[in-house]
């Protein structure tokens, strides 16, 4: 039962345009998530869904399988991406491709390493679990920070039976970081699901967790790269 990863890289980006191959540090984004996979000894494939032949030549420049376009349909704005993973998995099984574990991997988390992919490959396997996901530890604690007007009254958004009065003291909270989903075959395709009961977490420091999105996010993530400090080991 092979691992196959899978790139989503629809050619419609609104918020940036042509942002999945856009440089960010004299390489196209999309080649940072390629290489990190391709580097990864548990993946046995490394399969990018696009609908966009530029796309589709710079990701096979860089090593990636392109063995399909995405049907137009399923490339629009509005387009979930279950379908699109299951579109990917239905046409390698078509090919006597026997798909057992599917990791996702999306391309706007350049930051990722080999070994954050390897750690939910393995969680998945060794704790019997549906999904594994990556998180990291929230920028700014609900707890601590958001708030919520009740009439002209500012009140903490989440109550405690203690008031929290330090950051520190406010419980440790996570978010989906979008870096990694690794999901069993089945789970994907017949319960159409990635997240059950059964998803575990695997938590990645904020330094790997830059997510891109917007042209800050860019500008941000092109300072890191430029001052390298995501190679520096305590990252």
């Amino acid at each position: 039962m092979s691992t196959i990863a899978i790139i989503p890289a629809r050619g419609g980006s609104k918020t940036i345009p042509k942002k999945n191959i856009k440089l960010l540090a004299g390489k196209p984004l999309i080649a940072y998530t390629i290489e990190t996979a391709l580097q990864c000894k548990l993946i046995d494939k490394v399969i990018v869904s696009t609908d966009d032949e530029e796309i589709a030549a710079i990701s096979r420049e860089y090593g990636a399988e392109v063995p399909f376009m995405r049907p137009p349909e399923l490339a629009l704005d509005t387009t979930p991406m279950l379908p699109v993973l299951q579109h990917a998995v239905s046409y390698l099984e078509e090919k006597g491709i026997s798909v057992g574990i599917v990791v996702i991997l999306d391309l706007t988390s350049p930051f990722r390493k080999v070994l954050d992919i390897e750690n939910c490959i393995k969680k998945l396997k060794n704790e019997n679990a549906d999904s594994v996901v990556t998180v990291c530890e929230v920028e700014h604690n609900p707890y601590f920070v958001m708030m919520e007007f009740k009439g002209d009254n500012l009140v903490p958004l989440l109550k405690t039976k203690k008031p929290i009065t330090r950051r520190q003291d406010a419980p440790k909270v996570y978010r989906l970081n979008a870096a990694v989903y690794a999901v069993k075959r089945d789970v994907l395709m017949n319960e159409n699901k990635i997240f059950t009961e059964n998803t575990r977490g695997v938590i990645m420091p904020q330094e790997r967790s830059v997510h891109i999105d917007h042209q800050l996010d860019f500008e941000f993530a092109e300072f890191l790269m430029k001052y390298r400090r995501i190679n520096d080991d305590s990252y």
